[in-house]
């Protein structure tokens, strides 16, 4: 319910009509006594957060609008208090400007050209030039499409709403933070640093979403809104991909755009534009901005890599032999002695694919895989590269890519990989097949150019074809659960560390105790087994396995062991489980 009606007096004006209200202020059109149009915004003083306040006591908003003197900022024009209904009340009255915000516009006409949008976003940085110039500067803090206004009279673009202003001289512990839009906050505003760079993030956030009609790095996060904490980390980690640009030929969307909105959105704050007159320097084409240092596709390639072995690779991979020995010959060999392959006309090949029942070690052998390489080496799961912007993903595959023949030579390792290449032949979005036929792209001759990719799956049926063919991911190895000599090597690494163990274990009966038990099901077997010792002051005995077995049923069952082994047969073209044929006639 508003605090004024229509008609109420304030002082020398007369209440129009109210416009909107938030969780601290409301606004309305008010007249003064000549009618001429103004906007007031009302502010309960309860209401108030405590950093809306100067260190006098005023209501900051005033204080900081009586020095907006430019032509892209809202004109402050009156302010006063006044006791209402036994409530103190502050207000301030600014210039009524007549037409319609930015988000409203671009929202009728569903978008805006790049020379639209770059006019737009150029006139408010001549506004944040002007604020950010002041003798106190101000830092604006809610940059976003909902605050600019665009003056029906020229079309110039206004910046409203202080509300969030604070001057560069403020202590962070003035900053608030809470009900900003968090597409549009620098990384350090999540912390409570204010900033011009700030500021400049948020206007590069502007023009992003003035070219692609959604602010960058954009999620649905409605579950999250609650939690301001849980919401910043999947904000956070949004922003750790590579920027998507959304419509790469759209008319005038040339390298210098994308460059000037890459710089504006750094994560890095040094690594963003310094001022406003930067910005609109790189807009204006003034000062040519070169590709961020992750995205610079004129770098050379090295040429050799430093071996840097860490961990102990294959030594802590228990059984896989076949595996291991292919790996060596296949690979291994060849990454350390290129000029040897080079005689016979080898190269690594593309990339391996390594299939079976979850547990089994896949994603382990991979990274024990890296360490015994001991080069580069990249994981990377659907959800890192998949999203919902249109190319989005292909721009996220290429980037993946392009990091990795920088620093090849590099393995990529890709988990679920079925997630990201899905048959094209079933009932999939055009989005996804799109994937696919980037990661097809992409995956052409990569052995030559020093990158191994390894994709791990549970359902390689539902891998597209063309991916599994030779030249891409051409070597398949099924990961299955581990035999009896594995299962006893695997009791064996995963006890002989343990200081409180016991002597006497018999690790042949272990093996004998586990069969059909997965990989991940030995390592929890022996964990519990050492808080069950522990929590008894005990040594892990021979008896603490046996009961934690006991007490332990394998992940996986005897049918669906059955099951994968069908899949294997029927992947590699063996169909040795053929099922029964139906008899035909009559009962």
């Amino acid at each position: 319910m508003p605090l004024l009606t229509k008609q109420q007096s304030i002082g020398a004006y007369t209440v129009a009509f109210p416009i909107k209200d938030s969780t601290y202020a409301e606004t309305y059109r008010v007249k003064d006594t000549s009618g001429k149009n103004y906007f007031m915004k009302l502010f309960n003083y309860a209401k108030l957060h405590h950093t809306q306040f100067d260190e006098n006591g005023e209501v900051l908003e005033p204080v900081i609008s009586k020095q907006l003197n430019h032509p892209n900022l809202t004109h402050y024009h009156d302010s006063g208090e006044l006791v209402l209904n036994g409530q103190k009340i502050a207000y301030i009255i600014y210039d009524f400007i007549s037409g319609e915000t930015l988000a409203q516009k671009t929202g009728r006409e569903r978008g805006c050209s790049v020379y639209e949008a770059k006019q737009y976003v150029l006139g408010v940085l001549e506004g944040v030039k002007f604020l950010h110039g002041l003798p106190n500067p101000v830092i604006h803090n809610e940059l976003t499409t909902e605050n600019i206004m665009l003056d029906m009279k020229d079309n110039n673009p206004k910046i409203i709403d202080f509300g969030y202003a604070r001057f560069l001289s403020q202590s962070r512990k003035a900053f608030q933070k809470d009900g900003l839009n968090p597409f549009y906050m620098a990384p350090e505003t999540f912390n409570g640093i204010f900033t011009f760079q700030s500021d400049i993030y948020a206007v590069g956030a502007m023009l992003y979403h003035l070219l692609f009609g959604l602010p960058p790095y954009f999620v649905t996060i409605p579950q999250y809104q609650a939690d301001m904490n849980a919401m910043v980390e999947v904000v956070m980690r949004e922003r750790q991909k590579p920027l998507p640009m959304l419509i790469r030929d759209k008319p005038g969307m040339d390298e210098q755009l994308v460059n000037t909105l890459r710089k504006a959105l750094a994560n890095d704050v040094d690594s963003r534009f310094k001022t406003a007159e930067e910005f609109i320097k790189a807009l204006n084409n003034e000062m040519m901005v070169e590709a961020m240092p992750s995205q610079n596709k004129s770098q050379p390639k090295r040429k050799e890599a430093e071996r840097q072995r860490t961990g102990n690779g294959f030594a802590d991979v228990a059984g896989m032999d076949d595996l291991k020995e292919q790996m060596r010959l296949d690979v291994i060999n060849a990454l350390n002695n290129p000029e040897k392959y080079k005689e016979y006309g080898v190269t690594i090949p593309n990339g391996m694919l390594l299939y079976g029942p979850p547990g089994c070690g896949k994603t382990f052998f991979a990274k024990k895989f890296a360490e015994e390489v001991g080069f580069n080496f990249m994981v990377k799961t659907p959800a890192d590269l998949k999203s919902r912007y249109v190319n989005a993903t292909q721009e996220n595959i290429k980037a993946m890519f392009d990091e990795a023949y920088e620093n090849a030579p590099t393995i990529i390792f890709i988990d679920e990989i079925n997630e990201l290449v899905p048959d094209r032949n079933s009932d999939i979005h055009e989005m996804a097949e799109s994937a696919v036929n980037e990661m097809l792209s992409q995956m052409d001759r990569t052995g030559e150019k020093g990158v191994f990719v390894i994709g791990a799956s549970n359902l390689p049926q539902k891998i597209d074809t063309a991916i599994l063919r030779a030249g891409r991911l051409e070597k398949h190895f099924y990961v299955g659960p581990p035999d009896f000599t594995a299962r006893k090597l695997l009791f064996e690494m995963y006890l002989k560390t343990r200081k409180a163990l016991d002597f006497g274990i018999h690790y042949d009966k272990l093996a004998n105790m586990t069969e059909n038990y997965v990989s991940a099901d030995i390592q929890f077997i022996v964990d519990d087994a050492a808080r069950k010792a522990l929590s008894r002051h005990e040594k892990i005995t021979m008896q603490i396995l046996e009961e934690t077995i006991m007490s332990k049923r394998p992940s996986l069952t005897a049918e669906q062991i059955r099951q994968y082994e069908v899949v294997k047969d029927k992947f590699e073209g063996f169909a040795t489980h053929t099922p029964e044929r139906k008899p035909i006639g009559f009962k």
